[in-house]
């Protein structure tokens, strides 16, 4: 195969130190380090953690010496761990691996919070801090921003971008919330985004965003008083109806697509011209379901190059039915890398993981990626090398 890279946090290096950790991924085949550069929060169980077992990492900061005048409104906040050592530079001067950095672009909490009105806001007009919107010109500045940062900065073979679009309504936020069945098409409905940069985008593409905006409102409203609650199949076809009957609805969507496509072209104009982009194009299983999020997987394929798709799924036969339709919307462009996860949730055994890379490997997937370092026991790390 080619690229073979291993996903890994800062403060997990940094524990072992970069000889070490780059010392242990060569022992298992792989080339390449697909390192956090940006990244969230989180409340992380590190089962070979030497110090502590459970590690909470700041939130919305950046893993690399930023330079702020790359940026416009909406600047990188540096993790306190660079005032003690960079461990990006600590990567990039060893010769052993390739170093490619893994960027969350717009899923950031503390940079939504401090700059609210560059959020995504829902026909209410409720702010999900959680996600900076793609329209908004300093949130794209941002994303622009960290891109051509860390690929100006560093020797980094490439970056490979999550996040780039709009999150769904359920993403795991802090104490996420509800005392209502959720179903897909209320969390839908609710993950619209109706700020001010999307309704002025919107309604230059020709589009009644208002009347949309009063529409959804007015339909969520209605559910919530009353005493309905979708099941589950209901509830993908009333959404599915809605997706197709709505004209309105449809244009917006497919507005969101170009949206995060011209986002991912302008950061690959602005990145240094030798770096592999590659776009995460979806937290969705399966992949197909990118389009919610403004991922139109073929034009994010021309605009980027490489789509580095998810194959977070409970077996062999399942990455396989993801890879033909993944490959089927693509229609040849541009190059697929998969991203697999060798433990629970996705695989209970050896073989079966082994399966879902061969089953890649026979499909045409020359580059693929494992997530990550810092999560993996070391039984589970052992299978990568088989």
């Amino acid at each position: 195969m080619g690229c073979r890279a291993i996903y890994a946090y800062a403060w997990d290096i940094a524990e072992v130190g970069v000889t070490e950790a780059v010392r242990e991924f060569r022992a298992l085949g792989l080339d390449t380090i697909t390192y956090a550069g940006s990244y969230h929060a989180g409340k992380f169980l590190r089962p070979h953690g030497k110090a502590g077992k459970v590690y909470f990492p700041e939130d919305g900061t950046v893993y690399f010496k930023s330079n702020p005048s790359l940026y416009g409104t909406i600047k990188p906040v540096p993790n306190s761990m660079l005032a003690e050592r960079d461990v990006l530079g600590e990567l990039t001067n060893q010769k052993d691996m390739a170093t490619n950095v893994w960027l969350v672009l717009l899923h950031n909490t503390l940079l939504g919070s401090a700059n609210p009105d560059s959020t995504v806001a829902n026909a209410f007009g409720d702010r999900y801090v959680y996600n900076l919107c793609p329209s908004s010109p300093a949130a794209r500045a941002y994303a622009i921003g960290l891109a051509r940062d860390v690929t100006g900065s560093y020797p980094v073979s490439g970056i490979s971008m999550e996040s780039p679009g709009y999150a769904p309504y359920a993403h795991g936020f802090h104490h996420e919330f509800a005392l209502n069945m959720p179903n897909r098409w209320l969390d839908s409905q609710l993950g619209l985004c109706f700020c001010v940069h999307c309704m002025a985008g919107a309604k230059s593409a020709g589009i009644n965003a208002t009347a949309l905006k009063a529409r959804v409102a007015g339909d969520i409203t209605d559910y919530l008083a009353s005493d309905v609650d979708f099941p589950a199949d209901m509830a993908e076809a009333f959404w599915l109806a809605d997706t197709r009957s709505d004209g309105e609805l449809k244009a917006l969507l497919d507005w969101r697509c170009t949206v995060v496509t011209s986002l991912v072209a302008e950061i690959r104009s602005a990145v240094r011209k030798d770096a592999n982009v590659a776009v995460i194009p979806s937290v969705a299983r399966p992949t197909a379901g990118a389009w919610y999020e403004g991922s139109d997987l073929a034009a994010l394929a021309d605009a980027a190059g490489i789509i580095e798709a998810c194959f977070y799924e409970p077996s062999a036969l399942r990455v396989k039915s993801d890879l033909f339709d993944i490959q089927r919307r693509l229609r040849g462009k541009g190059k697929l890398r998969g991203i697999l996860r060798p433990a629970y949730p996705d695989f209970n055994n050896r073989a079966e993981f082994v399966a879902a890379v061969e089953a890649l490997k026979e499909g045409g997937v020359s580059e693929i990626a494992f997530y990550n370092w810092g999560h993996l026991r070391k039984s589970n790390l052992a299978w990568i090398k088989t």
